[in-house]
């Protein structure tokens, strides 16, 4: 048989194969990736050269979720329970995660010359959920230039702090990890604290921040900064992103150290000013996207834990690697909100209408989120002991995929991992899959009389 021939013959055993793929909704096939993802990183982390320590599949598979939805929740301490080979298969799966899958495959691709096709950028637009295959390519080659950028200079400038407290080749294999954590908005660290022991550290102080920042405002945004640096030629998104972010940040952090300003365990171990100022920067912009921490977060007060709740609920910004129901969704709901009690029938801002399409868009989004962060609540809260808050934060933490935890991860049982895991996934690809449904229209046959009801 000649090798066209055979050729012809593979072409014609998986063509049926593809037209059966082809009828598959692509967010559905970002989902199935995503988790195949999550179990071969299990796997590789189950291999004796991974661990130090031994691991039971559950906890493989909690990390692994944990890194590729670039969460950051952890069952045991990775800098001590995982080899470098270990810590390695951890930083790639929050790299892969952070970037996206179909971001990933359209690089290593683009490396070895390969076309990507129609179909590879249907998918590429749903994991980036753009609403268009328009300059998406030109879009990924922004991704990849910010990710190696940012990643290796954050490198860079942490390998001062981190070979000073842990010398030379380990203090560099720290700074990369860190980087590549912070830029992803995963919040893993090697270190069993955290970042407590470089509260004060005015390097890391800024590095870490400004890394899930830029991680977490959009490649859009940073795509649409980098063609102009005027505000009138940036499009609706990029402006209510920094607008939005700016105003988070302020309310955050003024709010952190309002809050936990005397608190002992936390703001009260520092005697200066600028010591505790510095603390509540780096700590109160964490909540929203990163997950690190530079202070005990099971000593924060009960309401700076409700403030966390509120900004890891909302996340980053779209196309990030941050989570929650996005900086943008928030924003829209204000606005809807406002435009509703001053009877407008349109919603507007910046100068420019928002659809009634985004405005379903983000009300679907918002309830499906606040049924499923209930439903896992209530899961928890039926089958585990604990403070309530402790389980509340500990859910909204991993819909977020932020990471912040106030101890309670160790106290998880199966079933409770099991939830928290699935919360992980559906907080990371979730909105991919209701973006397509929203996105399916039908045009009604029968219009119906409009009806009236009674609402609040």
């Amino acid at each position: 048989m000649s090798s066209e021939q055979r050729a012809f013959r593979i072409q014609a055993a998986i063509r049926p194969f593809s037209r059966h793929l082809a009828r598959v909704p692509p967010p559905l096939i970002l989902a199935l990736l995503y988790a195949c993802a999550i179990l071969i990183g299990a796997a590789l982390l189950m291999l004796p050269v991974s661990q130090n320590i031994p691991l039971s599949w559950s906890d493989a598979i909690f990390t692994a979720t944990s890194a590729v939805t670039v969460t950051g929740l952890v069952v045991f301490d990775v800098g001590s329970g995982l080899t470098l080979f270990g810590q390695t298969v951890l930083l790639f799966l929050i790299q892969l995660g952070g970037l996206g899958l179909m971001t990933f495959a359209v690089l290593i691709l683009a490396a070895l010359g390969l076309n990507v096709g129609l179909t590879g950028q249907m998918y590429l637009r749903d994991d980036l959920n753009q609403s268009s295959i328009y300059q998406l390519m030109m879009l990924v080659r922004t991704i990849f230039k910010v990710v190696l950028i940012c990643e290796l200079a954050g490198a860079a400038l942490l390998a001062v702090p981190f070979t000073r407290a842990h010398g030379f080749w380990q203090g560099l294999w720290e700074a990369l990890f860190h980087s590549v954590s912070a830029f992803n908005n995963a919040g893993f660290s090697t270190n069993s604290n955290g970042l407590i022991s470089f509260a004060t550290d005015p390097v890391v102080n800024v590095v870490i921040p400004l890394l899930f920042i830029t991680g977490g405002i959009g490649y859009v945004v940073l795509h649409d900064v980098a063609r102009s640096r005027r505000w009138h030629r940036w499009s609706l998104n990029t402006k209510i992103m920094l607008l939005g972010t700016a105003a988070l940040i302020l309310w955050s952090v003024t709010m952190f150290a309002v809050l936990e300003w005397n608190n002992p365990r936390t703001l009260g171990l520092y005697d200066s000013f600028a010591e505790r100022i510095a603390v509540s920067w780096f700590q109160g912009v964490t909540p929203r996207t990163a997950g690190f921490n530079s202070v005990d977060v099971a000593a924060i007060h009960d309401s700076t834990a409700m403030m966390f709740i509120s900004l890891m609920l909302i996340g980053g910004g779209p196309t990030s690697t941050a989570g929650g129901i996005k900086v943008t969704t928030f924003v829209v709901m204000i606005l809807a909100t406002t435009a509703f009690f001053r009877r407008q029938t349109e919603l507007h801002a910046f100068g420019r209408s928002i659809g009634f399409d985004q405005i379903l868009k983000v009300t679907a989004l918002i309830a499906i989120s606040a049924i499923l962060v209930f439903v896992a609540i209530f899961l928890l809260a039926a089958t585990h002991e604990g403070h309530f808050l402790d389980i509340c934060f500990e859910v909204a933490s991993a819909f977020g995929t932020v990471g912040l935890s106030r101890n309670y991860t160790d106290d998880l049982n199966g079933f409770g991992r099991a939830v928290i895991i699935a919360v992980m996934f559906l907080g990371r690809v979730g909105p991919l899959t209701l973006g397509f449904f929203l996105a399916t229209r039908a045009t009604p046959r029968v219009r119906y009389p409009k009806g009236v009801i009674y609402l609040g």
